[in-house]
């Protein structure tokens, strides 16, 4: 139920004043879906993003089919999405045959996906971090020397389901091996949702310490012990200004079972909104058009925000 007025602004202390939302929903949020969602449905949601205000709207990934199904239409639905100018839509490519499927629809921003951890790069890429890491070198070169922008993720950086507890140094010899190759930055994930605000701070703090600039670093939390916004704050504490973020709280990840929901987009707006931070987000359309996608997908949104504005009396 939406209070007008509601939330109301108190700004905090050492924050920014404004973040910049990487909107994963249609992308991460949708990968893991078992039901076929349709591309028309997939490019109406990316728009309704769009309208809503978020400039950044990762859009697809342009893996083999036999790896991630619900993406198999990256060739369909990229096209559909030309018209919209003034919005970012990155596209994850894994390797150098991505890159050019990419590259031959026009996309002028990419991702390349690596781990922290040994066993799960072995999971999901078949590969070492070394030799993932060598996999990446020539896709970020010849994207670099297209002029496309890349970025980095990087996944389990707080915590890894079979090795367990990553240490930090292990987390910032990957990411700076990630940024040596060119990406311009690097999205922190906490992939089965295990951070907590002191970890958050002390691995920001060790990649500044080792020339990491906070301006190339984002966040992507999961929020499966329900830690998500206060590692966020955490991060914003820190002077992150770049927050990844899925519309409704979808997604997951299908290499690691215990990884539940990403931190859905509407529940970060309603904390920012409440800091006095600007995201350029109107909270009303973002929360009709989770609504809007829930419908389609069939089950109600896991949102908290989403819920309460969308709840009728």
């Amino acid at each position: 139920m939406s209070v007008p007025g509601l939330p109301m602004s108190v700004p905090g202390a050492g924050l920014p004043a404004r973040v910049r939302i990487h909107e994963v929903g249609a992308r991460d949020g949708l990968q893991n879906e078992k039901s076929a969602v349709p591309t028309e449905v997939k490019a109406e949601f990316i728009r309704r993003l769009a309208d809503a205000g978020l400039t950044t709207v990762e859009a697809t990934s342009f893996v083999h089919p036999k790896w991630v199904p619900q993406l198999a239409d990256a060739e369909q639905l990229f096209p559909q999405l030309a018209d919209l100018e003034d919005v970012h839509l990155p596209v994850l490519v894994p390797n150098e045959r991505g890159l050019d499927r990419a590259h031959e629809l026009g996309a002028t921003r990419i991702a390349v996906f690596g781990s922290a951890t040994e066993t799960f790069a072995q999971r999901n890429l078949n590969r070492t971090v070394a030799e993932s890491l060598a996999m990446f070198e020539p896709v970020v070169a010849r994207a670099r020397a297209e002029r496309m922008h890349v970025r980095g993720y990087l996944s389990m950086c707080f915590g890894d389901p079979w090795e367990g507890p990553v240490p930090v140094h292990q987390v910032v010899r990957v990411a700076k091996a990630l940024l040596d190759l060119g990406c311009d930055e690097l999205s922190l994930g906490d992939t089965i949702g295990v951070a907590t605000p002191g970890h958050v701070q002390a691995l920001l703090a060790q990649l500044n310490e080792e020339g990491v600039g906070t301006d190339r670093i984002g966040v992507h939390f999961h929020d499966t012990y329900g830690q998500a916004l206060s590692n966020t704050l955490a991060a914003l504490q820190h002077g992150v200004t770049t927050v990844d973020a899925s519309a409704g709280g979808l997604g997951g990840c299908p290499y690691a079972k215990s990884a539940t929901g990403n931190l859905a987009t509407e529940d970060l707006v309603w904390m920012l909104d409440g800091l006095g931070i600007e995201t350029g987000v109107d909270l009303g359309k973002l929360t009709a058009t989770s609504v809007w996608m829930a419908e389609q997908l069939g089950r109600p949104s896991p949102s908290r925000t989403v819920r309460a504005l969308s709840h009728k009396e």
